[in-house]
């Protein structure tokens, strides 16, 4: 990225003095979480309990500093991974018990085989709880059954319609429904975690919150940290891409209840975009959603999903579309039809082939 002289000399009036005193430890309080996760851009606001930062501003932003000097991100990284080690193993330690928490991933294509061997194996490292791990590859024909490792869950779910794009909504949804567990991970296919990950999760339900967001920063890692990953088990030391924060999706932890009672993930959302805003934005509502976020994660490199960042695709105009409607009201249409079925996501062929999404939930 090519940063202006004014963006430079900003950050480094604004911005580099309260990162370093933040990494130092500087100003550590009893009660307060510490002072590295309390790193933002100047003009944010947060909240904090003893343990962790809630962002208070309503979409992601990337943080300026790391983009500006890029190697105060790779320190950001490496304190992090320090404090939570994101680790790898082929398979997980054996557990006694049924599942306390589900893992549930969907996938198409070969090309992101690779990111989600990587993420298995992360998963697969998760360790003080016993958990379970199901893939619902949606596409034509099974395509990685037989190249998943053997502790793994697979679903196939055939695509309704020969060009229906990827539904993550529908996929989040079948293996909600195929799960063991009463407490959900909606994680994507590319999003390494801490080893204790599955770890907090329970003890942030057990405490008595339905919808837990546990990443403070969202380290994107560059192509060359990603192969790296792909072929040995140590982690990346470089530089990250891009930090994020307050990122609604990646990995998102839910009581099964709870997520019965918004209605689960909206499968009218169909491409990239959207589905996990009007989640979030139904979880408020219901309420019991816990922000205060301490742990990295990673995310690793791949060519961006076509449309995925842009305002006028059918998902993202299907977001801006349903916004203004009270969440409440979105509930209740979510509740009334049957979702996560295995024929396909609840959209109509005519809907699909038409683009008209903006009320296939009414």
């Amino acid at each position: 990225m090519k940063v202006s002289l004014r963006h430079t000399i900003g950050a480094l009036v604004y911005d580099w003095i309260p990162f370093e005193m933040r990494m130092l430890g500087i100003g550590a309080e009893d009660g307060r979480p510490e002072p590295w996760l309390q790193i933002r851009n100047r003009r944010e606001t947060i909240a904090m309990n003893d343990r962790g930062v809630q962002c208070c501003w309503r979409f992601a932003s990337d943080l300026h500093i790391g983009k500006v000097f890029p190697s105060t991100a790779a320190r950001l990284m490496k304190k992090a991974l320090t404090r939570w080690p994101v680790t790898m193993r082929d398979a997980p330690v054996p557990m006694s018990g049924p599942p306390r928490l589900s893992f549930l991933i969907g996938h198409r294509g070969m090309d992101r085989l690779p990111h989600l061997l990587a993420t298995l194996r992360n998963i697969a490292a998760q360790s003080g709880v016993a958990f379970e791990c199901i893939i619902v590859e949606q596409s034509a024909e099974r395509e990685i059954e037989r190249l998943l490792p053997s502790w793994v869950r697979y679903i196939h779910t055939p695509l309704p319609e020969p060009g229906l794009p990827y539904c993550r909504a529908w996929a989040f949804n079948v293996a909600a429904r195929h799960a063991q567990s009463d407490i959900l991970v909606m994680h994507d296919n590319d999003v390494l975690v801490p080893e204790r990950y599955a770890f907090e999760a329970v003890a942030r339900v057990d405490e008595g919150w339905s919808f837990i967001d546990l990443k403070r920063f969202l380290f994107y890692l560059d192509a060359d940290e990603t192969k790296r990953v792909f072929v040995t088990e140590a982690l990346p030391p470089g530089v990250p891409g891009m930090v994020v924060q307050n990122l609604d999706g990646g990995s998102i932890i839910v009581r099964r209840d709870a997520y019965e009672a918004i209605g689960g993930f909206d499968e009218s959302f169909v491409g990239w975009g959207g589905e996990d805003n009007d989640f979030f934005d139904r979880a408020r509502f219901l309420g019991g959603v816990y922000r205060f976020a301490y742990m990295p994660l990673l995310h690793l490199e791949h060519p961006p999903q076509p449309g995925k960042t842009s305002q006028t695709t059918g998902a993202i105009r299907r977001y801006r579309g349903i916004e203004t409607v009270d969440p409440g009201e979105r509930i209740a249409r979510l509740r009334a039809i049957e979702q996560g079925r295995m024929s396909g996501p609840a959209l109509t062929g005519r809907q699909f082939r038409s683009g008209s999404i903006q009320n296939a939930a009414k």
